[in-house]
């Protein structure tokens, strides 16, 4: 069945953190229920619905940034209790607004991650994982890497208590008391996870994972090994995801995925005859979800997907229709009710405008003041930095809770920026002195109104390591700029392999079908070891046959991309041939191929000369480290390379390599 939705706006609050909306449970199947949502600046907000009208049921006093918030209660009963994390305390609040709990945990950093389970509590911060029952200590976890979410099995279910963490190099960490009873790799670094169903699915093991580069996949957490269930790739390149709910917005019977995504996409997934994932329903917003809910909200009987964004709109996609057949008499009604409602609107935009003017006012008199100095516009950044290892480049995702009016980009080492279909930011670039000052970019990206989320991507050279820097202007009076630094690595290009012998002391072995990969780390270790003034010991063993292997691998990908400037050659003088004949059935299969794809590979040129460029450069490179660890300098043979790379074949180039 197609699902159609539509949307409705219901509130803004302040700017939210991934996972700070739940859906307080109804009193009765189908009835309105009740949205509760915390925001940075520390309020936890509760409202209801009424005649098309946000009516709030408590609202709490300004304090930490809410980093996440969850519902709790005994077990086997409605779980009504909120529960908030804000930087190492957590609170609890009944659904009518009173404090019952103020718990501080005395944790060295602030919560990031918070799991509650009846008189259990699963809490992680940046690397440390602690679980408490009844607010005391029962067991604790030191991470090798972050912890980005926690989850724990349903324990109503099963005898046992399995916290499962989420970390950033690509593991799920399966816990049993302080100790890792087994890990799970995962296709991409986990920003998520969710009991599937809400209960753990049929086994009561089953767990759901997000990846910050847009997978998600299912796994079945059993108390020996993980058994995968399926994995759903990111084949339409779309954002990573934030937040995972399961309710059937469907109406046959059956739970379906809700997911969100930091680049405002919310879809639905419904399951096959198989138990596979399809994809039914999705939907672009203007920024990222930061929290996903099924329920009912607007209107009884009228199920929707509730979801709050980075910016604190809390937003509905209601299967309630916008259009409804009525008779005379009930024109009249919806005409005087629409009426009422813009009359509403009106005077709550009129009391806005004047409550925006006198803040400008009071602010503009703090900053002439003598305090002027401490007087600054306080704007958050949400950014996100992570390597796309499908072709080779970085995401750089910049989102403000205002209009973004510029970014400049600067770097130390040299990079690319590369185009990106969803960025309608305009780019210019200025030039630099890279000897004297050490700048190889620098770039404006002036965006257009009304424009609070920009994505860039990036291509580094591996080998030269430096630093990407990001200055962000909003859309605020007075100006003012926020910079965020970003590391590009020697080794910018790889990612963490999970299969390392830990017997091995005071040494490492690095192996790569590369040659270039070991030079580059050579060169490295051997820098940062003089830096550090330790005596380091390096050896090394080159095999001739990785050579030709690499140039192998690189075969198919430089061939596609010769392939593709001699089809583009052709386009013109096939299409005039078309319009002299008046068909295409004179032609060959291969040529009638190459006009029906016409525009696709054009628009594959455009791009060409990167891709190009970077192949060359990876060729270039593979035969100067080759001859180096022969103590050879082979550098002016580089031109006689690149003429054989014009007029490309194989065979020459492996026999000029062996040959030089």
């Amino acid at each position: 069945m197609d699902l159609v939705l539509n949307r409705a706006d219901y509130l803004q609050v302040g700017v939210t953190s991934q996972k700070t909306m739940k859906l307080l449970p109804a009193s009765k199947s189908r009835t309105t229920q009740k949205v509760v949502i915390g925001d940075h600046d520390g309020v936890v907000t509760c409202f209801g619905m009424r005649k098309g009208e946000a009516v709030a049921v408590f609202k709490t006093l300004p304090g930490q940034k809410i980093a996440r918030l969850e519902l709790g209660g005994a077990l086997n009963t409605p779980q009504e209790k909120i529960f908030i994390a804000a930087g190492s305390e957590i609170r609890g609040f009944t659904k009518r607004g009173k404090q019952f709990l103020s718990f501080e945990t005395n944790l060295t950093e602030c919560i990031k991650a918070m799991h509650v389970s009846g008189s259990d509590l699963f809490l992680s911060a940046s690397y440390i994982y602690n679980h408490y029952r009844d607010c005391k200590d029962q067991h604790y976890y030191l991470s090798g890497d972050k912890i980005n979410d926690v989850t724990c099995l349903p324990v109503e279910r099963l005898p046992r208590i399995t916290p499962v963490l989420a970390c950033q190099d690509r593991v799920l960490r399966v816990l049993q008391g302080s100790d890792v009873m087994y890990e799970v790799e995962v296709p991409g670094p986990p920003s998520v996870l969710a009991l599937h169903n809400g209960n753990g699915g049929d086994s009561g093991e089953d767990v759901l994972f997000g990846t910050s580069d847009g997978k998600l996949g299912l796994t079945q957490v059993t108390t020996s090994k993980p058994i995968h269930k399926w994995e759903i790739r990111n084949e339409k390149k779309r954002g990573g995801i934030l937040c995972i709910d399961s309710f059937d917005i469907m109406g046959d019977g059956v739970k379906d995925l809700l997911v969100g995504r930091d680049d405002g996409m919310v879809e639905v997934y419904s399951f096959d005859d198989a138990n596979e994932p399809v994809l039914q329903f999705d939907q672009m917003l203007s920024e990222s979800v930061t929290s996903i809910q099924g329920g009912c909200v607007g209107k009884d009987s009228y199920d929707e997907i509730v979801v709050a964004t980075y910016s604190g709109w809390i937003t509905g996609l209601t299967t309630e229709p916008i259009h409804k057949e009525s008779g005379p008499g009930e024109e009249l009604k919806i005409n005087q009710e629409m009426q009422n409602k813009i009359a509403s609107l009106r005077s709550e935009l009129e009391h806005l405008q004047y409550k925006v003017l006198q803040e400008r006012e009071n602010y503009q008199q703090a900053s002439q003041s003598s305090r002027a100095k401490t007087a600054v516009s306080a704007i958050s950044v949400n950014d996100k930095f992570t390597l796309n290892k499908d072709d080779a480049s970085y995401s750089l995702i910049l989102e403000v809770q205002t209009a973004i009016d510029n970014v400049l980009i600067q770097s130390n080492v040299p990079i690319d920026l590369l185009d990106v279909d969803k960025n309608s930011a305009v780019v210019s670039f200025s030039s630099c002195d890279s000897e004297s000052n050490d700048n190889f970019l620098l770039a404006t990206y002036r965006c257009q109104a009304n424009t609070t989320r920009l994505e860039l991507k990036i291509r580094s050279i591996e080998g030269q390591y430096g630093t990407l820097q990001a200055y962000v202007t909003p859309r605020v009076q007075p100006k003012i700029c926020q910079v965020h630094q970003y590391d590009i690595k020697p080794l910018s290009l790889h990612q963490r392999t999970h299969f390392i012998d830990h017997n091995r002391k005071g040494e490492g072995v690095f192996k790569s079908d590369n040659i270039s990969t070991i030079s580059i780390l050579k060169d490295v270790l051997s820098k940062e070891a003089t830096k550090r003034k330790i005596n380091l010991n390096i050896l090394y063993e080159i095999n001739e046959v990785s050579v030709k292997h690499t140039l192998k691998l690189i075969h198919p990908k430089l061939e596609y991309q010769l392939l593709l400037a001699k089809k583009v050659q052709l386009i013109d003088a096939l299409k005039e041939l078309q319009v002299h004949e008046g068909n295409t059935n004179f032609l060959i299969p291969e040529y009638r191929s190459i006009l029906e794809e016409a525009d696709h590979l054009q628009e594959e040129y455009k791009k060409q000369p990167a891709h190009l460029e970077r192949l060359y450069g990876m060729i270039t490179d593979l035969f100067i480290d080759k001859f180096k660890f022969k103590g050879t300098n082979v550098k002016t043979k580089v031109p006689l390379l690149l003429e054989i790379l014009d007029s490309y074949d194989q065979n020459a180039l492996i026999a000029f390599f062996d040959a030089a």
